[in-house]
C-alpha cells in the first residue's frame, strides 16, 4: 500500500473464519483498499492441539479455536513476523473475548514474534488504522456481512429439499466466490458498489431458484440460537446445522448482522444514558450510519426478492429485544443471552417448531439463556428448548440431536402458531 502510515501496509492480514460466508467476503472488502487480507484454512484437529498447547485451559473454545488457527499460521513454512497481521477485535464486558487479542500478543511475544501485527479496530480509535478509506471500507464491510447473512440463508433454506445431494453447497460457493469479485474491486462511490452487489447477488438468487427441489411439504423448522462464534463455525458445534438436517429438519440461523443491529441499538441507549443531546455529532454520526445500513441491507435483501417469505427476520432488533424483556431485559442483560431468549420468543411466532442454543462449555450467556429456557417454553405453548455445550471433546452429538428432533415432531404436531408455507402442495422447483 502507498499509504505508509497504515500499519498494515506491507503486511498480509489473516482473518480467522468465524462463518465461511461473511469472512471470505469481508477478505474481498479488504482487497478493495489495498491490504493484502486471507482467511484462515479450515479449522482441525491441529486447531484444537495448537490452542490447547499455547492456553491455560481456562479460556472458552471460541478462543482456543482461533487461537490455534492463527497458530497454524505461524508454524507454517517460511512465516515472517514483520509482514504478518492478525485480524482480533476487541470489546469490553464480561465476556472473555475482550482477552482474545492479549493472549494472542502473549503468545506470539513468547515464541519471539513480536513484530507480527495485532489489528484490533475499534469504535473508540475511530479505525484509523484504516486511513482514509476507512469510511469506504466499513461500508464494504457492513455489506459483506449483509450478503454473507443472504448467502447463508438461502443455503439453509434451500438444502433441507434439494434433489441432488449436494447441488445447493455448490451454487453457495460458487456464489460467494461471485460477490467476493465484486467486494474485491475498487470502489468508486457506495452507490456504484452496491448496484454491482444488487446485480451479482440476483444472479446468486436465480441460481438458488432454478435448483431442482421438493417443497411440497415444509420440513420441522429448529430455529438456532447462542454465542455468536460458536452457532456460527461449523468445526466449533460439530456441523450441527447439518445434523440436524440429517434428521429430516430444516434451520433458521441467527445472523451475524443481529449482533451489528444490537451494538447499535446499545450505542443509542449509552448516548440516552449520558444525556447526549440529538444535535450531538456523535448521535448524528450513528443516525448516519444505521441509515445507510438500513437502506444497504434493504438493498440487498431485494436481490432475493420472496425467497425468504415465510422466514422473514425482524424488521428491527428492538423486536427481538421486547420480546426477551419479560426475562432478561436489555437494561440489566447484555449480550448474546438477551439477544437469544428475545430470538426464541421471535422463531417461536413465526411457527419453528423448536429451539437450539449452542454454547462453548461454561460460557456465561448459555449458562444464562439456560436457566430461564424452561419459563420461556412453558410461556411459548411447550415449544422445545435445548442448549447444547461444545469443548472440542468428541460426544454424542448424534444421540441427543436425534432426542430432541422427536420432541420437535411431537410439539409439530400440537403447535398453536403455523408457519407459513408459500408454496402448494404439488411444488417441485421454487416458485
Amino acid at each position: 500500500m502507498r499509504n505508509t502510515g497504515n500499519p498494515l501496509a506491507g503486511r498480509t492480514l489473516y482473518i480467522q473464519q468465524m462463518t465461511y460466508a461473511s469472512t471470505h467476503l469481508l477478505a474481498a472488502a479488504f482487497h478493495s483498499v489495498g491490504i493484502n487480507a486471507v482467511v484462515t484454512e479450515e479449522s482441525d484437529e491441529r486447531t484444537l492441539e495448537l490452542g490447547g498447547k499455547f492456553s491455560s485451559g481456562e479460556e472458552c473454545l471460541p478462543e482456543k479455536i482461533t487461537l490455534g488457527d492463527y497458530l497454524k499460521v505461524v508454524f507454517s513454512e517460511g512465516f515472517d513476523a514483520r509482514r504478518a497481521a492478525f485480524l482480533m477485535p476487541t470489546a469490553n464486558g464480561p465476556c472473555r473475548f475482550g482477552q482474545y487479542s492479549g493472549l494472542l500478543r502473549k503468545v506470539l511475544n513468547d515464541l519471539g514474534h513480536h513484530e507480527a501485527l495485532i489489528f484490533s479496530p475499534t469504535s473508540a480509535n475511530g479505525y484509523d488504522g484504516f486511513g482514509a478509506n476507512g469510511n469506504v471500507f466499513l461500508r464494504s464491510a457492513w455489506r459483506a456481512v449483509v450478503v454473507g447473512d443472504v448467502l447463508t440463508k438461502a443455503l439453509l433454506r434451500t438444502r433441507p429439499y434439494e434433489l441432488r445431494k449436494g447441488d445447493t453447497d455448490e451454487v453457495f460457493l460458487r456464489s460467494i466466490r461471485r460477490m467476493g469479485d465484486v467486494f474485491s474491486e475498487k470502489v468508486e462511490s457506495a452507490g456504484s458498489q452496491l448496484e454491482r452487489l444488487v446485480r451479482a447477488l440476483s444472479v446468486c438468487h436465480d441460481e438458488f431458484r432454478s435448483l431442482p427441489v421438493d417443497l411440497s411439504e415444509p420440513k420441522p423448522l429448529v430455529g438456532v440460537v447462542g454465542e455468536i462464534f460458536c452457532r456460527l463455525n461449523d468445526f466449533s458445534n460439530d456441523s450441527i446445522v447439518r445434523k440436524l438436517e440429517e434428521y429430516g429438519c430444516e434451520t433458521w440461523l441467527s445472523d451475524v448482522a443481529e449482533w451489528v443491529w444490537y451494538t447499535n441499538d446499545e450505542a443509542k441507549a449509552n448516548m440516552d444514558a449520558d444525556g447526549i443531546l440529538k444535535i450531538h455529532p456523535k448521535r448524528i454520526k450513528l443516525w448516519a450510519k444505521t441509515t445507510f445500513q438500513r437502506h444497504d441491507e434493504h438493498a440487498l435483501l431485494s436481490a432475493f426478492g420472496d425467497y425468504f417469505a415465510g422466514a422473514e427476520e425482524a424488521s428491527d432488533v428492538t423486536e427481538i429485544l421486547n420480546a426477551s424483556r419479560p426475562y432478561l431485559p436489555k437494561e440489566g442483560s447484555l449480550g448474546e443471552m438477551v439477544l437469544s431468549s428475545g430470538k426464541a420468543v421471535y422463531l417461536y411466532r413465526m411457527g419453528a417448531d423448536g429451539i437450539v442454543d449452542i454454547s462453548p462449555f461454561t460460557c456465561m450467556n448459555g449458562i444464562v439463556t439456560e436457566a430461564i429456557y424452561t419459563k420461556l417454553s412453558k410461556d411459548c405453548d411447550g415449544i422445545p428448548i435445548r442448549t447444547f455445550y461444545f469443548d472440542g471433546i468428541s460426544s454424542d452429538l448424534d444421540r441427543d440431536v436425534g432426542i430432541f428432533v422427536e420432541l420437535v415432531k411431537t410439539y409439530r404436531r400440537r403447535k398453536k402458531i403455523a408457519r407459513v408455507w408459500p408454496y402448494r402442495k404439488e411444488t417441485t422447483a421454487v416458485a
